[in-house]
């Protein structure tokens, strides 16, 4: 999908979760240095509103909150982790006109210090197409094969690797692409130590009560509100913990913490503290 801001196109991104897109920091270098707000393509002339949230700088890394995610009618795609030999392709296309990339992976886990400064975990991926400069690109989802129903991500791409034999300076066909799981664990919004934050709003002075409540009353309420919030971080936890052993894919888990979060914010604010 595309990213815009007045109508200027900025670069590429694609949904990490149903309320958060991804992209290449250095797509956004066009952004007005005032204003976070992008408009986000979906398909066709369907687009919605979102912000720049959180930047990675030293992993070349940015993501956008959609203002409104009841707007996006995409699935979601799950998350998959890469290895050596597997055929990957990048639906996305700067133009109509650009070649749809599609290639192998050479590496699916190596250490790679990108031009932001920092060592991120990374995919090497050869392509099939020799286009010289791949500039355009960035942004983009790498996903597995080319014939899957559904797809699976498998990264985000980021640099294209110099030709050492070009006095030129001209773009090999290696690619490299952050890998989902890294982009995941840049951001705070994904953290569980976040979210268990935002599970504890600050208390705010109660207004004066309308009729006095008995004191077993205020303690059985103590005793709800306590066990909702420590069952919400009991499942944060669990649901890292999965992720980290791969019984769930790393998009998943984000979503599925996201709504664990909002679930328990949600009880807290609707009558008086009570689910």
């Amino acid at each position: 999908m595309d990213l815009r801001q007045s109508r200027r196109r900025l670069g590429a991104g694609f949904l990490l979760t149903r309320r958060y897109v991804l992209t290449a920091l250095h797509c956004l270098q066009g952004l007005d240095p005032l204003d976070d707000a992008v408009e986000i393509d979906l398909t066709g002339e369907r687009s919605v509103r979102g912000h720049v949230c959180e930047r990675a700088k030293d992993a070349d890394l940015a993501l956008i909150e959609i203002a409104d995610p009841q707007d996006v009618p995409l699935p979601v795609p799950t998350a998959g982790l890469a290895k050596r030999g597997d055929r990957w392709s990048g639906p996305y296309r700067p133009a109509p006109g650009d070649a749809k990339l599609t290639g192998s992976v050479d590496d699916g886990g190596t250490r790679h210090m990108c031009e932001g400064g920092g060592v991120i975990e990374a995919l090497q991926l050869t392509a099939d197409q020799h286009l010289g400069d791949y500039s355009g690109y960035s942004g983009g989802p790498v996903e597995r094969g080319t014939d899957e129903r559904e797809p699976t991500v498998l990264g985000i791409l980021l640099e294209q690797i110099l030709d050492r034999h070009s006095t030129e300076q001209r773009a090999a066909n290696v690619l490299i692409a952050a890998t989902i799981g890294d982009a995941l664990r840049r951001f705070d919004r994904f953290d569980v130590g976040h979210l268990i934050d935002v599970l504890r709003p600050p208390s705010e002075t109660p207004a004066a009560p309308r009729w006095e409540e008995k004191e077993e009353d205020k303690k059985t309420e103590r005793t709800e509100r306590s066990e909702r919030i420590a069952g919400g971080e009991s499942l944060l936890l669990a649901l890292r913990q999965w992720s980290e052993r791969g019984l769930i894919d790393a998009t998943q888990a984000a979503e599925l913490r996201s709504r664990v979060a909002q679930r328990v914010i949600d009880g807290e604010l609707e009558g008086g503290g009570r689910a």
